[in-house]
Formats: C-alpha cells, structure tokens, sequence
C-alpha cells in the first residue's frame, strides 16, 4: 500500500494501536476531535511536528517514517518490527550485494566511486578485466544493473576523485585497460553524460584537504530513506547506516558548492571527459593532457596539483582565474 500523506500514516497507525480515539488522543496530546477529523479523513490539514515527534515518542517509532522516501512495506517494517539498529552488517556472497545495491539505487543513486570507471560502465564496455567465472543468475543481474544504468531517464550523480580519472587514462601499473577499451569506456560516458540533467559527473581533487577514505571505497547515500552503505575493507561485507543526521551532512557535504571538495562542476566534467578521450585517441601523455585541460577549461589549478612535484616542473603554471567548484 502506497500512503500519500501523513495523513493515511496516523490511520495507519492509529488503526494497529487497539486503543480509543479518547485514549490515543490523550497519549498525543491532542483533542479527541482533531483526531477523530483525520481518522475519518475529513481534515486535509495534515499533523504538524509535535504530533508526529509526539507518536514516534510514545510508541518508539523511528522519527524517519515520516519522510516521503518511507513508504509502502517500508513504512509497515519501520512501524511493526523491532527497531533496526543504526548499522547494519551484510555479509552476502556476489550474488546477493548486486542485488542490495540494485534495490536501494532503484530509481535514483548518489554515488562517490573509489576507482574511475564505475564497475557497470566498464563491465558494459568492456568484457572480462578479471578473470573469474560467474553463474548465469549473476551475469543477467549484471545486465539488468547496466541496462538500468544506461537509460537516458536513471537519474544518478556521481563522483570520482581527478586521481582516478587521470591513473585510468595515464597509469603504467595496476591499468587492466588497452587504448581502444580506454576510449571506448570515455566514449560511453561522455554519451551518457552530456547534455543529461537526469546524469551530473563531478572530479573532485582529492588533495584539497583531509577527506580520507572518500577515494579508497564505494559510498551510496539514500537521502530520502536516510540510508547510506558503503563497501568494507572485506569484499562481501556492506556497512548500512541509518542515522538520519549523518546521511543528511554527508549528502549536504557532497550536494553544497561551498562544503565539498574542491572539484569540476558537471558541465565542465563531461567536457573534460572529451579532452582526454581525444589525448588518448592521438597518444599525448599526461603533461600534453593538463595542458589542454589548462589552456581550454577553468580548471587545470585542480590537475596540476594531482601531477608529482617533477611532472609540474615540465608543463605551464595554471593560468590565471581558475575555478575550485
């Protein structure tokens, strides 16, 4: 069942609690017939904060059912079982964490990737970078997973640290990728991407200040149903967090021109994007990379300082006017 307001949650929960309409009113601190009026569902005035922290006081609800994002059996769990903790620890074998990650980014994802590019793109463009051997239940969830990934409509945010972009484009070790995979997986972003406001890129640099473990591990964050989970230091472990305050700073964090990182708008990433794509394509190195980025966007002071101390001795100062955001 789909509830439209809060409204239809009070019944909801007035209807499982067995008491009086006199004796739920009395619990909430509200007159019997304010209560009776949204009972009978001839008030569209909905219940203000008082009354709804007052329920989930009284009956030790999460104070999260109330959010728009808590709905259906999501709502009935949060109001019939055993309060879950605030972290969750899933241990699942391959099979089962595909299918955690397809069910909590259903419709929409915001995502800060470890490594560029994101598993889905790279698997949807190229075949078998690890040798491993998979069922055919995994393989078609993975298709499924890649065909949600590429439709026009999925509405996702992403970012990658300019770190991981520029090792995947330029790296000598730990680079499974040949030339033409490279290209081909830039192509396939740079498609996707651009000119979608359903899709926004962002590259942060990750040495703008202290954000350790943002570029080492996959985080998801759900703001509407307060839940993130990123990957453990264990492949088949997940760690979901429900604490609405911490979810709500880490997407405000990430959502804030002034709070996150230092990094490339959306616009401005899908254009970068095609300039290394085209540095690839016609064998230019890292150095002939930053000077086009350098010379044709605002943000070359970003890459400059992901290139060691030696490389930046080779190329040009970033020129003047950089942006950081």
């Amino acid at each position: 069942m789909t509830y439209k307001n809060a409204i239809e949650k009070f019944i909801e929960i007035f209807q499982r609690s067995n008491l009086s309409i006199s004796k739920f009113a009395s619990l909430i601190s509200k007159d019997r017939r304010t209560v009776t009026s949204w009972i009978d569902n001839v008030s569209n005035i909905e219940p203000n904060e008082d009354v709804k922290n007052k329920i989930c006081q009284v009956f030790r609800y999460p104070d999260y059912i109330w959010e728009e994002g808590c709905n259906g059996e999501e709502f009935i769990k949060s109001i019939t079982q055993i309060p879950q903790k605030e972290v969750r620890i899933l241990d699942e074998d391959y099979y089962g964490r595909l299918k955690y990650i397809m069910d909590m980014e259903k419709n929409r994802r915001f995502v800060i990737q470890a490594q560029f590019p994101g598993p889905m793109y790279r698997d949807s463009a190229v075949q078998k970078v690890y040798r491993t051997t998979t069922s055919k239940d995994i393989e078609d969830l993975k298709q499924e997973r890649i065909n949600q990934m590429l439709r026009y409509d999925y509405d996702t945010t992403e970012w990658y640290s300019i770190k991981s972009v520029l090792s995947f484009c330029f790296a000598s070790i730990g680079n499974f990728y040949t030339k033409d995979e490279k290209i081909k997986i830039l192509d396939l972003m740079y498609e996707l991407f651009n000119n979608n406001y359903n899709k926004k890129l962002f590259l942060f640099d990750s040495f703008s200040r202290k954000i350790y473990g943002m570029e080492t591990t996959y985080i998801s964050i759900n703001v509407k149903q307060k839940i993130l989970f990123f990957k453990s230091p264990i492949e088949s472990v997940f760690i979901e967090i429900r604490n609405k305050n911490l979810v709500e700073r880490m997407h405000k964090y990430y959502s804030s021109p002034i709070e996150a990182p230092s990094h490339v708008n959306f616009l401005e990433s899908v254009k970068i994007i095609k300039i290394l794509q085209d540095a690839l394509r016609y064998n230019n190195d890292i150095k002939q990379a930053y000077e086009m980025i350098n010379r044709q966007t605002d943000y070359g002071e970003l890459f400059y300082n992901n290139l060691s101390f030696d490389l930046q001795k080779e190329v040009s100062e970033p020129k003047t006017g950089q942006k950081r955001n």
